[in-house]
């Protein structure tokens, strides 16, 4: 994991402390669990999203040799 800090204007932290004490987890809990919850929706972290990003129509896996050590 990573720390970081960030800034909240009164009413967000208050908020988030709320939730946090209500759902006994810390902020930092409470944010991950809300950073997961909006990836989830948006599909983020899906690698549906990267798929075909390399796909190359010249080159396909059965003509590795031929591409890395230029063999017939």
């Amino acid at each position: 994991m990573h720390r970081t800090q960030v800034m909240f204007e009164e009413k967000h932290y208050q908020f988030l402390k709320k939730l946090s004490e209500q759902g006994n987890k810390s902020i930092s809990q409470l944010l991950r669990e809300i950073i997961d919850s909006y990836a989830a929706k948006t599909g983020a972290f899906s690698l549906s999203s990267i798929a075909g990003i390399a796909e190359d129509h010249k080159a396909y896996g059965r003509d590795h040799d031929r591409w890395l050590y230029k063999k017939k």
